[in-house]
């Protein structure tokens, strides 16, 4: 790159990056055994797994904290390199003082209960029973607040936690976008309770789960989804699990809902385009891996910005009445009217709209916070969070299922709810941006994508961890990380589309 020196690294700093290759190996290994689990692995399993799963978490961290690792990382303190190679550094060096005073026992721990997390969280979400689940709550929130401790005991916990999903990224900038939401989204979604305007909603009876399958499917391909290095398949919380070379995508169905799956899907290829587009050549070093932080704002970007706009539905309506029977007669705007539909009745997070489900957000970081600070008892927890969801939503869940149980993420981790809504406001900040160099609308009116995967790689996913989040929220937008350009965003879609 232009201005970088191109003399030969260090020794201590190839032997730096083959550890890291090794580290990278046992992390996408482990990666996909919970892929496995999560999609495919037959309900005896569990045992075997969660030993698997733990034996390569205490094996990844005995090879990143021994005596090697800090031996090179101190050798590189005060080397010649390149500001590639120097960001590299940076990220192991950061990976590993995290790491280093962490037993590799409670690291075994941590992985072995968050594996067997799954199976019981699965079983009591399904028997809606929270209090089987509940002490397997408390259990991996006592072992992740004893980790965070080892990493640093100056530091309360549950932002020990924070920064391992939100590295450069201050807990105190979340919080004014979280107050800036607070004051900005309920008023408007008043507005639009009291506006009285109906938008379109023309689905009704059941679909076949065959039939959004295939819907799923068309999405896929239409968005230019490489199947060479991905495929979908289904899971109970829908996720991508993946990297440059094989990012795989699932969804569910909800028989009285294809837009729900529908959305889903898309949500979940817009993190399968970040890891594809990630450098291949770059394949074992940090330089090659994604940031969490920005993770979301990709999915978020192509369900909310993409599939969800007029434009979309003028281009893929077709695919729709192909695959789901009884909407030969469905308008473009129907459909993109039934996209939109503001629904604070809606208890379930992944299923909400685009506005209120940042209210869903807050409240389980809320709730999370209180829990990992001891400000909250676990047996609390159901009736603190149906009495948020009234708060904030006006509504309260009829079970835990579809309340407090409804997440995957306490099985195993705290403090990485902000993700979700970080990635809607940076994924705002990267629409306006792409728009002032692409006609947007009128590339996805066309179905031509491929020129929006370029932008994205070349402005986010090739940079991999070279920089900092802020900084690369910064190259790629020209601005500072701001929720202002979330907010006139929901405003001016909302207020036309309910004719405010």
């Amino acid at each position: 790159m232009t201005g970088e020196t191109t003399t030969d690294p260090p020794a201590a700093y190839d032997a730096l990056i083959d550890r890291y290759g090794r580290l990278t190996n046992l992390q996408y290994a482990s990666m996909y055994l919970n892929w496995d689990q999560q999609v495919m692995m037959p309900e005896g399993g569990s045992p075997g797994r969660s030993r698997q799963l733990s034996a390569i978490s205490a094996t990844r961290h005995d090879l990143l904290v021994d005596d090697d690792v800090a031996r090179w990382l101190d050798a590189l303190e005060d080397a010649s390199l390149t500001d590639r190679q120097a960001a590299a550094v940076r990220e192991i060096r950061r990976e590993h003082d995290r790491a280093a005073n962490v037993p590799s026992e409670l690291v075994e721990d941590i992985a072995r209960t968050a594996a067997e997390n799954q199976r019981i969280w699965q079983e009591a979400k399904a028997d809606d029973d929270f209090e089987t689940f509940a002490p397997r709550l408390e259990r991996i929130r006592d072992l992740q607040r004893k980790q965070a401790e080892h990493i640093d005991p100056e530091t309360p916990p549950y932002e020990v936690m924070y920064e391992e999903s939100h590295p450069f990224l201050p807990i105190g900038t979340m919080e004014d976008i979280f107050e800036t939401l607070r004051s900005e989204i309920p008023p408007l979604v008043e507005e639009i309770r009291a506006s009285g305007t109906n938008l379109a909603d023309p689905f009704d009876g059941e679909y076949p789960d065959a039939d959004q399958r295939a819907l799923s499917e068309a999405a896929l391909d239409y968005l230019g989804y490489d199947r060479s290095r991905g495929r979908l398949d289904t899971a109970p919380h829908p996720f991508m699990a993946g990297n440059q070379f094989d990012a795989r995508v699932t969804t569910r169905f909800k028989p009285t809902d294809p837009m729900d799956a529908l959305t889903a899907t898309i949500h979940e290829l817009g993190h399968a385009t970040y890891q594809l587009g990630l450098p291949k050549d770059e394949y074992g070093s940090p330089l090659g891996n994604s940031r969490m932080s920005i993770h979301e704002s990709q999915s978020r970007f192509w369900e909310n910005h993409v599939g969800r706009t007029e434009p979309f539905w003028e281009g893929f309506l077709p695919e729709l009445t192909d695959h789901l029977e009884g909407h030969d007669d469905l308008t473009v705007r129907e459909a993109f009217e039934a996209a939109n539909r503001i629904r604070p009745e809606n208890r379930i997070r992944v299923e909400a709209d685009e506005l209120t489900y940042h209210m869903h957000i807050i409240l389980r970081c809320e709730i999370d916070r209180a829990f990992v600070e001891g400000d909250l008892a676990v047996e609390e927890i159901p009736a603190v969070w149906n009495e948020k969801m009234d708060d904030y939503l006006g509504v309260r869940p009829d079970t835990d299922a579809e309340g407090c149980l409804q997440d995957i993420h306490w099985t195993s981790r705290f403090a990485c709810f902000q993700s979700y809504t970080l990635g809607s406001v940076v994924a705002a900040q990267l629409d306006a941006a792409v728009r002032d160099d692409l006609d947007v609308d009128g590339l996805v009116r066309e179905g031509e994508f491929e020129p929006i995967h370029d932008w994205m790689t070349e402005h986010v996913h090739r940079h991999g961890q070279r920089y900092e989040t802020p900084e690369l929220i910064e190259r790629a937008t020209g601005e500072p990380l701001t929720a202002d350009y979330f907010v006139e965003y929901a405003r001016e879609k909302f207020e036309r589309l309910y004719d405010l």
